[in-house]
């Protein structure tokens, strides 16, 4: 499977982006799917992730009532609402897919990525 990230951009504190991530075919739609981000020297941090039919998903506590996951299984498609941007949001952020009924916090158990979106809030 192969995964297309897209909607990343330059947006003031306080604003909002929709991040997508396009999947290749419909494997996607049985696998839990996960946003992860990397900033520049540190480690890839879990952001959100959402089970494979869409019902469940968790959130890193940094984000928690700022950032939404969804899935489009239907389009093959997930998504990250991202509302009340801080400059520490600041990163790549990267979409990725797992063949477990619930995602995975670890980034180790993930099966297949996306090459990634930048993200850059400014204060």
């Amino acid at each position: 499977v192969q995964l297309q990230a897209s909607g990343g951009g330059l947006v003031q504190a306080g604003g909002s982006l929709r991040l997508s991530c396009a999947a290749s075919d419909r494997t996607f739609s049985r696998n839990s799917v996960g946003w992860f981000r990397q900033a520049p020297g540190q480690e890839r941090e879990f952001v959100a992730g959402i089970g494979w039919m869409g019902l469940r998903s968790s959130y890193a506590d940094s984000v928690k009532g700022r950032f939404t996951i969804s899935k489009d299984n239907a389009k093959n498609t997930m998504y990250l609402q991202m509302s009340s941007l801080k400059p520490e949001d600041t990163a790549t952020y990267l979409c990725a897919g797992a063949t477990t009924s619930l995602p995975p916090t670890d980034p180790h158990d993930y099966t297949y990525w996306g090459q990634g979106t930048q993200v850059t809030v400014s204060s």
